[in-house]
């Protein structure tokens, strides 16, 4: 697929390298010499890969080819995403990237929003709708630590949706949904791994067709209908949906806290992460990236700026959902990553055990796989298969791919993304977390993602060199 270029106006690039950040010391702002330095550390010490040194190439030798290497690794980053930027393939991008040793990469390009071109920086807010899904996750995943939930006991019964959960089991001839009981209660871990039969309508068309068919249905007679039916029993397949917005609900209810608040007290509050909120104060408004529309000849619209009602002092209960709605930045969103790929733990916080933090790594769906989601409203997403040919599981939060990609993630790598084509990926066994932000409609945008597979590549270039 080829697109026409279109020119974009220069805007400000705020491309920065910062080596050995913690996640609650991203003030200052590090040079090229700095991360030169931290870059041959990492190679000394056996993180990019050098190997042992031997004959005339010692230690000193690596670590100035780890320099030059990395460096120039960095550099063709910086150059592919400012490109990317210019050519209008986005329009603006904030994308971090960390190991062990600290953050590697960090670069902001183009504008937050094309029409008024303020420039895109690394405080940028970004909403990242089902990127939630992970902290809702952690959230359950600590409660199950406590003994307040069980994984495989069947789920709190806090809505007849999931206590008594009824099955879509086609339609007559009148078409008017068949449905019956399930054949069996909802675990937890079915609806953290997406087995519990909900599923998300933009990706299935049974789904689609219910809710058409009972929005058009007398009122007296719809309200008999359940409004989130299953559309097949629990474990039976692989399918995107809403289960872990039942997770939150479940959240609040076992803990006594609205979700919002939980995550503030157990899980971004530790960890700092003060932008990741679902509500967004002024201050934080006025840093928030816009959102925009791939047209058909492949340039992009900005989409009208939402009215927001004004900052809640006490938002109602349930009023904020574990499966989408929240904002964040990519530094609060890396310093998750970074605490999940360290074994649950960063800068002293601890927010799960290293054996849960693994769990949430590993194949939770069995012989069952993660299939391609067909879009029903191709406006709002493409077909999402992001990984041709390999196999694909689900863990606790993350899909994983099973085999490793080319040039890029390890087998056993944890990813996923936001609709607005937001995407972040842990690799354990080379040690690589990473963020990559955008807002772009449709998800699964075709240039988006090229942008993001180039950056991958670049990131494990830089790391690897040497």
């Amino acid at each position: 697929m080829i697109f026409a270029e279109k020119p974009v106006s220069t805007v400000p690039d705020h491309a920065l390298i910062r080596p050995k950040a913690i996640a609650h010391d991203m003030t200052r702002n590090p040079n090229r010499r700095d991360v030169l330095k931290t870059t041959a550390t990492l190679a000394a010490g056996g993180w990019l890969g050098a190997g042992s040194a031997s004959g005339a190439r010692g230690a000193q030798d690596q670590a100035k080819a780890a320099k030059a290497g990395g460096a120039k690794s960095l550099r063709d980053v910086d150059a592919m995403l400012r490109a990317a930027t210019h050519r209008g393939d986005l329009p603006g991008v904030v994308a971090l990237a960390a190991t062990d040793g600290g953050i590697v990469y960090e670069g902001a390009f183009g504008s937050r929003r094309l029409e008024n071109e303020a420039a895109m920086t690394r405080d940028t807010v970004f909403r990242i709708a089902s990127m939630v899904k992970l902290v809702t996750s952690v959230a359950a995943l600590q409660l199950v630590e406590q003994g307040k939930l069980s994984l495989d006991a069947p789920v709190p019964a806090v809505d007849p949706a999931v206590g008594e959960p009824q099955v879509l089991d086609g339609f007559d001839d009148k078409g008017k949904p068949r449905l019956r009981p399930a054949m069996g209660p909802i675990s937890l871990r079915q609806l953290l791994t997406h087995t519990s039969g909900f599923a998300y309508r933009l990706w299935d068309a049974k789904a689609r067709r219910y809710h058409r068919t009972i929005a058009h249905m007398p009122q007296a007679e719809r309200a008999k209908m359940p409004e989130k039916p299953l559309m097949f029993d629990p474990g039976g397949r692989w399918q995107y949906g809403g289960g872990i917005d039942w997770v939150g609900r479940i959240v609040e209810a076992i803990s006594g806290e609205p979700v919002d608040a939980y995550f503030r007290k157990h899980i971004t509050g530790p960890l700092g992460m003060s932008d990741t909120v679902f509500v967004l104060a002024p201050e934080q408004s006025a840093r928030e990236a816009g959102t925009h529309r791939r047209r058909g000849d492949g340039t992009l619209r900005p989409l009208p700026v939402e009215t927001r009602p004004p900052h809640p002092r006490h938002p109602p209960q349930h009023a904020f959902t574990g499966g989408g709605g929240i904002y964040s930045t990519a530094p609060d969103y890396l310093t998750l990553t970074r605490a999940l790929l360290a074994g649950g733990a960063l800068g002293g916080v601890r927010i799960l055990r290293p054996e849960t933090a693994a769990l949430m790594g590993r194949n939770q769906i069995g012989d069952l796989d993660v299939g391609v989601l067909r879009t029903t409203e191709p406006a709002i997403s493409n077909d999402v298969d992001f990984f041709p040919g390999i196999t694909l599981k689900w863990g606790f939060g993350h899909m994983i791919n099973m085999e490793p990609v080319p040039g890029a993630r390890s087998a056993g790598s944890m990813t996923w993304g936001g609709i607005l084509n937001t995407y972040y990926w842990i690799d354990p066994m080379r040690r690589v977390a990473a963020v990559f932000m955008t807002q772009v409609l449709p998800f699964a945008d075709y240039r988006a993602l090229q942008v993001y597979r180039q950056f991958e590549r670049g990131i494990y270039a830089a790391v690897e060199a040497g």
